[in-house]
């Protein structure tokens, strides 16, 4: 336990460094072999732009469905944001596996976003990107072709697996079933208000693994208990 929490302090204690520069706030957060991370950070050359690179960074093979992430859902304090979906594309050094590769990365067509969810994301959130429906994405919202029907988001299609992930092992739906990523997309939202900061605004993370809402999503930490956590232990390194 004791470990655990010094890992969350120091994301934690990284996160504010880097927001207080740059607009950013980056969190991991782990649930047995499950590990997800998700950075949301305001353009550097576009200040109403939103930029969520979401990665599988579980270093465990993918065996099951249930170890596809395929969402991250949050909220967001104060006003309510007015986003919409500019780009999905495959992060530095991800690829697809059991397909082609995309034209220029481009995996718009596979994704979707929605920022209507009133509270009826994991969790009760209010904002979420997905490559399932799950019950809440009708659709895909980002630019892109479909790269695999159907063209409703559904199923595993284009989840994201490890960065461990061995595609050879594991069942049908991870083996060649499917078309996956591996291991990690950069989302592109437009319309954030002058001067949002993610760190103090964005909390309530959730990544969602599966098809299903009753499938594996476990939280990172809200943003206060972060700031909370590296308060004390700031504290007691003064000490």
């Amino acid at each position: 336990m004791r470990r655990f929490i010094r890992s969350v302090c120091a994301s934690a204690i990284a996160a504010i460094g880097s927001t207080a520069s740059a607009g950013m706030l980056q969190f991991t957060s782990t649930s047995g072999n499950l590990q997800g991370t998700v950075r949301f950070e305001v353009d550097s050359m576009d200040s109403s732009k939103l930029i969520v690179t979401l990665t599988n960074s579980a270093s465990a093979d993918v065996m099951v469905p249930a170890d596809v992430l395929t969402g991250v859902f949050w909220d967001v304090s104060g006003a309510s944001l007015a986003l919409t979906s500019v780009s999905a594309i495959l992060n530095t050094g991800s690829v697809v596996l059991f397909a082609s590769q995309p034209a220029g990365g481009v995996v718009g067509g596979e994704w979707g976003y929605n920022g209507a969810l009133a509270g009826g994301g994991p969790e009760s959130t209010d904002y979420g990107i997905s490559s399932s429906g799950l019950g809440l994405f009708g659709g895909p919202t980002f630019p892109g072709p479909d790269l695999d029907p159907p063209a409703a988001l559904d199923g595993l299609n284009y989840g994201i697996t490890s960065a461990g992930d061995n595609p050879a092992t594991g069942n049908s739906a991870v083996t060649g079933g499917r078309p996956l990523i591996k291991n990690s997309v950069v989302f592109t939202l437009s319309g954030l208000p002058s001067g949002f900061d993610p760190m103090a605004r964005i909390n309530n993370i959730q990544f969602q693994y599966g098809t299903d809402l009753s499938e594996p999503h476990h939280p990172t930490p809200g943003a206060a208990s972060l700031l909370g956590i590296a308060a004390i232990f700031a504290g007691r390194r003064r000490r």
